[in-house]
């Protein structure tokens, strides 16, 4: 399972040792799933990371992230089916966007307010899912 990691899912990674999403990091590390992001989702995650101060966190963030694969940024095609979702803020349309291009089989997101009323269906090819349930279909 491919699974694309939004900007707030990646900040957890650095802000708490104890998140779950740890749990999900282990588990691409052992095979059992495929972590993705974009630089987009990183940076955003890195800058807020920064924002809270404490050198520790992005210590944190920049190890626990080593084994997530980069993908590229998305162009038109992704960009326009990602805009057809009518998210109710636009700047997480890049994120939607390289999820569809990099062909990811979810989006793990905690942003219930742009993507809310999207979860557990799909957009174009990709499930948008929480972190529990990306970390339940990682595992079954």
């Amino acid at each position: 399972m491919r699974l694309f990691l939004d900007a707030n899912i990646l900040f957890l990674a650095g802000y708490s040792a104890t998140s779950p999403v740890h749990d999900l990091l282990a588990l691409a590390s052992g095979g059992f799933c495929e972590l993705l992001a974009s630089e987009y989702a990183l940076e955003e995650a890195r800058r807020n990371l920064v924002i809270k101060g404490q050198p520790s966190m992005l210590e944190r963030f920049t190890t626990s992230t080593r084994g997530v694969v980069r993908v590229s940024e998305a162009r038109a095609p992704a960009l326009a089916q990602a805009t057809a979702a009518n998210l109710s803020d636009p700047a997480d349309i890049p994120i939607l966007a390289a999820a569809i291009q990099a062909r990811a089989d979810g989006l793990m997101t905690g942003d219930k307010r742009a993507f809310g009323p999207h979860f557990g269906t799909r957009i174009a090819s990709v499930e948008i899912l929480l972190l529990r349930d990306a970390l339940q279909r990682a595992t079954s």
